[in-house]
């Protein structure tokens, strides 16, 4: 069992699970991420090892772990420290993950579709020069679970996630298609806040003229219509950033 002192933050004190390691790095990069470090130094690797009753060598694969996300650097005569947001690596799911799950930010969800908005509509110009047979039948097998969610048969977040993820993968560029973790990620906040604003799921009529765009080859349809999707999530997030849950947007999911 582990021993821990009481003056440790909470999170410092969850249970680990079966994969030690792990359990340590979400723990210790959760309570960085959420501030639990911001008044005090980050423990050293003898005393985290001691905390949580786990061997120095699980400790020093889960430090390592974080140091590579980008949240600590080992400095001469200063011991491991926390780095600066500035300094996380974003694009790492474990990170944006840790960031979600912070006191909820309007700020970072304007981020996040501000980014999407650049990506997205040029994978589905893409998608739309490059997708294979299987490519579209995962698009509209995207389309058609969202459809099933409407009709309460399917998770709707799941559905919305699917769809997104096939056009990534469609568009053949291997980059656009490493924003699948992240889109996966973060979407399912996004979706829920705008959800909760519109108080039902996606417009199913906005997703189907991506996938039909996509599927006839219009490469300018496609990105106009991704484009019109995602930006529409930016104006119910700036609308509900004002109006809160009271928002009056028309449209939402994605």
């Amino acid at each position: 069992m582990s021993t821990l002192t009481t003056d440790l933050p909470l999170l410092d004190r969850a249970p680990l699970g079966r994969n030690l390691t792990y359990g340590m790095l979400d723990n210790l990069g959760r309570a960085i991420v959420t501030g639990h470090y911001e008044q005090r130094s980050f423990p050293t690797e003898a005393e985290l090892a001691r905390q949580h009753g786990v061997s120095r060598s699980v400790t020093r694969e889960a430090v390592k772990m974080l140091t590579a996300k980008g949240l600590l650097s080992a400095r001469p005569r200063q011991g491991t420290v926390i780095q600066p947001s500035c300094n996380w690596n974003l694009f790492d799911t474990d990170v944006l993950r840790w960031l979600l799950e912070r006191k909820f930010s309007i700020e970072l969800l304007v981020h996040f579709n501000q980014l999407r908005v650049a990506i997205e509509p040029e994978a589905a110009a893409l998608a739309a020069g490059f997708a294979g047979p299987g490519d579209l039948r995962d698009i509209a097998a995207g389309l058609e679970r969202m459809r099933a969610a409407e009709a309460g048969e399917d998770d709707p977040l799941d559905a919305d996630i699917a769809f997104h993820v096939a056009i990534l993968r469609a568009s053949k560029n291997p980059f656009y298609a490493q924003f699948r973790d992240v889109v996966a990620t973060a979407l399912r906040t996004s979706i829920r806040f705008t959800n909760r604003i519109k108080g039902r799921t996606a417009n199913i009529a906005d997703h189907e003229a991506v996938a039909e765009a996509i599927a006839t080859g219009d490469a300018a349809a496609a990105r106009a219509a991704m484009h019109r999707l995602i930006q529409d999530v930016l104006t119910l997030i700036d609308g509900g950033s004002i109006a809160s849950a009271g928002g009056q947007g028309e449209r939402g999911g994605t």
